[in-house]
């Protein structure tokens, strides 16, 4: 009975209302499971996964590749708002901050809802914010529309896009994602003269509009992204369906009682905390920690190789040439690696490989400050690009192989999460060091050995976990014949006990078969 703005329920009833909403979702919720087995299958690597590397494409060319082309506004929003280099710089900073910090909302998203959602709302949020733009009287609407807006709608477009691409392909997941993540070097190659044409033409503000229409694909894409069910997924979707089968019993069981709302928060938290339950991995905290350090190194050299060609006396068409051969070196990288890595000789070592990658990143850093003319310039541009998109091709697949492909939307949330801090801090260091020191040495060397610390650090780890494993292999034969022993990461499985039970069971038998009454 109702007394004032409160229910108060007899527990009786809401326990019988319970069990009656449970036994009428009971046959729903095993014809979902039968639903769900019939449904689940392997990745399927090709078919429509070939589509959803398309669209996988596609989303790196709206996000990545229009966030690079962004700086081409900067000399008419200089001229339009009378305002200075820095002040203008930071919409690029936000966009691409925002973008990072925000892909963890991305994958909730698609977790919660589905991938398809997830990137269609995004597509929309990055249309508006450019669209909005183009009617910009100030700076500060361009930070709000330009940076926070679109950034937004890229982050729930692209972490989602990417892990879809995880789920479609195991066997040749690294040349998936190779194709996939070259988009950003193609779509800056093709875009970049696009845009300058389009703003010559029309203005800034009409080529705001024109790139705001173009950005409207990210919905088309996601309409490619055909979700699929994995054996891996099982578990995790009948888990989150009895959750919501249990809460729908309470809420109509007792729509105002304080167990509804104790009993949905716990659900919530649960759900989230399955979620998220590898930020508990110890490899995963590994990964994170080197991600930052990898993450500091590779943004300075984008912004400063420019002006550091321009003081060793290179022109500016060089300079110029040297970026422009540097994307188109990276584009290759994205490709080609992810085909080497997956074959057969290096299909098992894709870790050991992406080490190599940004070790080989780090050690080009070093040796930058002693390059002091062009065809000096060249061989370490074609180097730099190639295992930059080397590496960049195989986060994802380091990720899946640490986490899981059921996992791996959410973990790719977090670690380009990570990406935030260092892409917002870096450049503004790596100035600092040039204003104080005079030379361009200091921050080229801070990179180097940032990005050759974030390889040490995973090989390190790696190596300590196999010589744990094989530690206790050894202690695990040593102790009883009897034992054998699995390792997963840290914690290992003694199946000695069920040996002895099994041994125990075969003499009774035995007694008993010997001695008949």
């Amino acid at each position: 009975m109702p007394t004032g703005n409160h229910w108060t329920a007899d527990p009786s009833k809401i326990i019988t209302g319970l069990l009656e909403q449970l036994g009428k979702e009971e046959k729903r919720t095993e014809t979902m499971t039968k639903v769900n087995r019939a449904r689940s299958t392997s990745p399927p690597d090709g078919g429509w996964g070939w589509m959803i590397v398309a669209g996988c494409f596609l989303v790196t060319i709206c996000t990545r590749a229009v966030t690079r082309c962004i700086s081409i506004f900067f000399v008419d929003f200089q001229t339009n708002f009378s305002q200075d280099y820095a002040q203008t710089a930071w919409i690029h900073s936000i966009v691409d901050c925002v973008t990072m910090l925000c892909a963890p909302l991305g994958s909730v998203v698609s977790n919660h809802f589905s991938c398809q959602v997830g990137i269609m709302l995004g597509g929309l949020l990055a249309s508006t914010g450019l669209i909005l733009g183009s009617f910009a009287t100030s700076l500060k609407h361009l930070y709000l529309t330009l940076g926070v807006l679109t950034g937004l709608g890229f982050a729930l477009c692209y972490s989602p896009a990417i892990a879809m691409v995880g789920k479609y392909f195991n066997r040749r997941k690294a040349l998936a994602y190779g194709i996939s993540m070259s988009g950003s070097g193609i779509g800056i190659f093709i875009l970049a003269p696009v845009v300058q044409l389009l703003i010559e033409q029309f203005s800034w503000r009409g080529a705001l509009l024109i790139l705001g229409g173009f950005v409207l694909n990210l919905c088309v894409c996601g309409a490619l992204m055909r979700p699929i069910t994995l054996k891996d997924d099982q578990t995790t979707s009948e888990q989150n369906h009895v959750c919501r089968t249990e809460t729908q019993g309470f809420q109509q069981a007792s729509p105002s009682s304080s167990w509804t709302k104790e009993w949905v928060q716990t659900c919530l938290c649960g759900s989230l905390q399955q979620e998220y339950n590898f930020l508990l991995m110890s490899d995963f905290v590994v990964l994170a920690i080197s991600v930052l350090f990898m993450a500091y190194g590779c943004s300075p050299l984008f912004v400063y190789l420019v002006p550091y060609a321009l003081s060793i006396g290179v022109s500016h068409q060089q300079a110029a040439f040297l970026m422009s051969i540097l994307g188109v070196i990276d584009i290759i990288g994205n490709i080609t690696f992810g085909w080497l890595t997956d074959r057969r000789c290096l299909k098992n070592y894709q870790y050991i490989c992406y080490l190599f990658a940004i070790g080989m990143d780090g050690l080009c850093y070093l040796c930058l400050p002693m390059l002091q003319s062009l065809p000096l310039l060249m061989p370490f541009a074609c180097t730099f690009g190639y295992f930059d998109g080397a590496y960049v091709t195989l986060i994802p697949v380091v990720t899946a192989e640490i986490v899981g492909t059921t996992s791996l939307s959410s973990a790719l949330g977090v670690v380009y999460f990570l990406h935030a801090v260092p892409y917002l801090v870096s450049p503004p260091i790596a100035g600092w060091l040039v204003d104080t020191t005079g030379s361009y040495t200091a921050a080229f060397l801070l990179c180097g050995f940032s990005m050759i610390f974030s390889s040490v650090l995973l090989g390190f780890a790696r190596l300590v976990k196999k010589m744990r494993k094989t530690q206790l292999q050894f202690l695990a034969k040593e102790s009883d014949p009897k034992l054998q022993l699995w390792t997963n990461g840290s914690v290992a499985y003694s199946v000695a006990r069920e040996l002895d039970q099994k041994d125990g069971e075969s003499v009774a038998i035995a007694m008993l078969g010997s001695n008949p009454t």
